[in-house]
């Protein structure tokens, strides 16, 4: 049993930790047969990591075999539903769990258009909230466990048992929104969120990223105004080959875009020449 024990621990210290980056949901806010935003972190075999709880994500995260009880953290990029819809039936769910430990919810500072991550789940579980019946969940007597808001006002970083994450704000018109990097064990994800990249700062957080999980909501041709929220394929793509990123994974799809993947992809590697994957629900990845 000692030696098995030895092997075990010898391995991991020789391959590290097997990290996958799951993708619940790979659709925006339209009806199309996709799940909204949604990313899973997996780090030998566990859960260990939620970002944004689109429509759809909590039926995903339990078919995947997730249990909230290792959760270490959740992100939500922004406060658009199609982000965060899902976040009080997860957490109604984890009153039916085993879970015990308190839970960060991280998510960016408001501003005159969005509440704060402390706005808004005092807005969901307050004493005057839309699901007061449940405003225990932020309390330490708590029946379940106690959710905890983390409002980033600023780039910062935040360290975890198992993971770190590096934080930036990026442009999203008059949404306070987030981009993210997760670094596990020599490995790392970028997360671009939803951005036009108009200030130019997801170049920096991405260099060298093992994976960059880029939203791909409009095509190249687009005009209109959905370019001031985010990025064309040429952005994406000399984004990646400034960063050195290794493999591109182009998700937040829409139907803009569906269908146009022949030129998206034609534009992106006129830059880069690494691998680019479109997205599918359920979608599993070893980093």
């Amino acid at each position: 049993m000692k030696y098995i024990l030895f092997i075990l621990l010898l391995a991991n210290s020789l391959f590290g930790a097997k990290v996958e980056f799951e993708i619940l949901g790979s659709g925006g806010p339209e009806l199309d047969g996709r799940a909204s935003t949604s990313y899973l972190l997996w780090i030998d075999g566990e859960a260990k990591l939620i970002v944004d709880m689109g429509s759809g994500s909590m039926l995903h995260f339990e078919q995947s075999g997730a249990k909230l009880e290792t959760l270490q953290a959740v992100v939500l990029t922004h406060l658009h539903i199609d982000h965060s819809v899902d976040l009080p039936a997860f957490m109604k769910a984890g009153f039916f769990s085993q879970r015990s430990d308190t839970l960060d919810i991280i998510a960016p500072d408001g501003n005159a258009y969005f509440p704060s991550t402390t706005e808004f789940l005092k807005m969901l579980f307050g004493k005057r909230g839309a699901y007061r019946y449940m405003q225990d969940i932020l309390s330490d007597n708590s029946d379940s466990f106690k959710i905890v808001p983390i409002d980033i006002k600023r780039s910062t970083r935040r360290v975890y048992k198992d993971f770190s994450l590096e934080f930036i704000r990026v442009h999203h018109g008059i949404v306070p929104s987030l981009a993210l990097r997760i670094d596990v064990d020599g490995k790392s994800i970028v997360i671009s969120g939803d951005t036009n990249n108009e200030d130019k700062t997801l170049e920096n957080i991405s260099q060298n990223a093992d994976l960059f999980v880029a939203h791909h909501a409009v095509p190249q041709a687009e005009q209109g105004y959905a370019i001031q929220l985010h990025m064309r394929p040429l952005m994406i793509g000399k984004i990646a080959k400034n960063a050195a990123v290794k493999k591109i994974v182009l998700t937040h799809r829409m139907r803009r875009t569906l269908g146009d993947e022949k030129n998206s992809l034609k534009v992106i590697k006129s830059v880069y020449d690494g691998k680019v994957i479109f997205a599918e629900d359920r979608m599993k990845l070893e980093i």
